[in-house]
């Protein structure tokens, strides 16, 4: 496993690999950062509040989940425009969020002081709809390649659960535990699921990913140089490469070759999303 990123973030997470840019998104959550690494630099965009989560879209610009709304980041240089507002007062923010291959885009919010069953899971397309009630933690999200199932994790839980999946329509049903986690072996965080079905659990606190056949048996441990995993997903001209965002006090992202593929991530469908002007800054290119 290589170094990709050094980048000393406070909470690196939400990797997501944009194929038609050939690049990584990835977010500091904590130092309300989006980061582009693409050609081997990775740049830093400054926003103007925590983001829990990013996601390519039709348009080439970037959707982030900011604490209170979703809004687009033009990359060359145009203000951050809003498209949504969440609806919660500023106890909370958004976290983990990841694109269905519908386009519509999926994301959870906790309180920042972790209050049980404060949090929500959200969909959009459009317009914000609420799919669950009562999340304290909300985290990995991720899809099995023929659509009709999701993984979910509230963190809180300590497991990854899965939903009967309809992609025409984006609704879930029949919710039931995947697989529990022991707690010694770390919180499970963000998730992605390969091209062979297998579902890959980061593990923060435990050093490491966990991946589970499609059944939910543990099947590898991919060990990570890091202590708070946070994350991971595929990308690459291939999709063989395994990116890995990891928080304080390590925050950077890293890469390996874990001999199996996976897809790229789903792109939120623009759509006629009506935006209104934020403010944003480009920190730094490096």
């Amino acid at each position: 496993m290589e170094v990709a990123v050094r980048a000393n973030a406070k909470l690196a997470e939400g990797p997501r690999w944009d194929a038609a840019k050939r690049r990584l998104l990835w977010v500091d959550i904590e130092g309300c950062e989006l980061h582009v690494l693409e050609s081997g630099e990775d740049r830093a965009i400054g926003l103007h509040a925590m983001v829990g989560a990013a996601a390519p879209t039709t348009g080439g610009a970037v959707l982030v989940a900011l604490a209170d709304c979703l809004a687009l980041v033009d990359l060359a240089d145009e203000p951050v425009r809003t498209l949504t507002r969440l609806p919660h007062g500023p106890e909370l923010r958004s976290n983990d969020g990841a694109c269905d291959s519908a386009g519509r885009f999926w994301i959870g919010t906790m309180a920042l002081d972790v209050t049980p069953g404060a949090g929500a899971l959200y969909r959009y397309a459009g317009s914000l709809e609420r799919v669950l009630d009562g999340v304290t933690l909300s985290n990995g999200i991720g899809w099995t390649r023929d659509d009709t199932r999701m993984y979910y994790i509230d963190s809180a839980e300590q497991r990854v659960d899965v939903f009967d999946f309809d992609l025409a329509s984006g609704r879930l049903d029949e919710r039931r535990p995947f697989v529990s986690i022991d707690r010694s072996d770390g919180i499970p965080d963000g998730l992605t699921v390969d091209d062979e079905g297998g579902v890959w659990v980061a593990l923060y606190g435990g050093s490491c990913i966990h991946r589970y056949d499609d059944r939910g048996h543990l099947d590898a441990v991919l060990e990570v140089p890091a202590e708070n995993v946070t994350s991971c997903c595929f990308g690459g001209g291939d999709g063989r490469a395994l990116f890995v965002t990891t928080a304080a006090p390590d925050g950077n992202v890293y890469v390996t070759q874990p001999g199996v593929s996976g897809p790229p991530a789903h792109v939120f469908h623009l759509g006629g999303t009506s935006t209104a002007p934020s403010d944003a800054e480009d920190t730094s290119a490096r």
